[in-house]
């Protein structure tokens, strides 16, 4: 029976990533089909001409269109353009503030040149003792910095992910001295946080597992977790 658990949690462990991918890149293609085809003339749409629907080339249109409007705007006129459509929203009351807070939040987030979120950190959360896995951000700056300033260190903002759903948490300001930096990377760190620490930086293999491999890590920590379990009382 122990041997059919295995066996099952081994195929579950190698299935359920594959078909939770597979339905959220089919579900994405088909979100964004189903925004750009109705804009695209039929005459030059494959479903036309094809006997059925083509999935994913609404999404191939939308990469061209976005490329080819990044490289217009990397130009004179394109940034001519941009600027006089951000004027032309600055203007609008509750547009302006609604797409200067999106700006901000993408190029934060998708700049190159910023140095947010890489950076991982330990700190003593919610009380001495307790150490939290978090995100550095950046320095604070204006007023809160200004506040914070009678302290005498400089304060880093940090993001405390929750588990085991990190995108939702909390925005901390901790002193720069209470701050650990870790050398692990973010995206070992959020498979840290959202395992619930059953996936370490020192477990991750270098490469993708085999299904021979997934069943030979499934068997070990299983037989790990047998051997940690009290014996029963007679």
């Amino acid at each position: 029976m122990a041997r059919l658990r295995n066996y099952f949690l081994t195929g579950f462990i190698v299935c359920a990533p594959l078909a939770i991918t597979a339905w959220i890149t089919w579900s994405f293609m088909g979100w964004v089909d189903g925004w750009v085809k109705p804009y695209i003339p039929a005459q030059y749409t494959p479903d036309t001409y094809l006997p059925f629907a083509l999935p994913g080339f609404g999404l191939v249109v939308a990469l061209v269109l976005i490329t080819l409007i990044g490289f217009l705007t990397a130009n004179f006129i394109g940034r001519a353009v941009v600027g006089g459509s951000e004027n032309l929203l600055g203007r609008m009351p509750l547009v302006r503030s609604v797409y200067t807070a999106l700006k901000q939040i993408f190029e934060t987030v998708l700049a190159d040149r910023s140095s947010s979120f890489k950076t991982a950190a330990l700190i003593e959360y919610p009380r001495p003792g307790l150490w939290c896995l978090v995100f550095v951000a950046t320095t604070a700056r204006g007023e809160i910095a200004s506040v914070l300033s009678d302290r005498g260190d400089e304060m880093l903002a940090v993001f405390l992910p929750p588990t085991p759903n990190p995108t939702s948490g909390f925005l901390l300001f901790v002193p720069r001295e209470d701050v650990r930096v870790l050398d692990m990377s973010i995206e070992a760190a959020l498979k840290l946080v959202i395992s619930s620490g059953l996936v370490s930086p020192e477990d991750e293999p270098s490469g993708p597992l085999s299904p021979r491999q997934a069943s030979r890590l499934v068997a070990e920590r299983l037989r790990e977790r047998e051997k940690e379990r009290p014996e029963p009382v007679e």
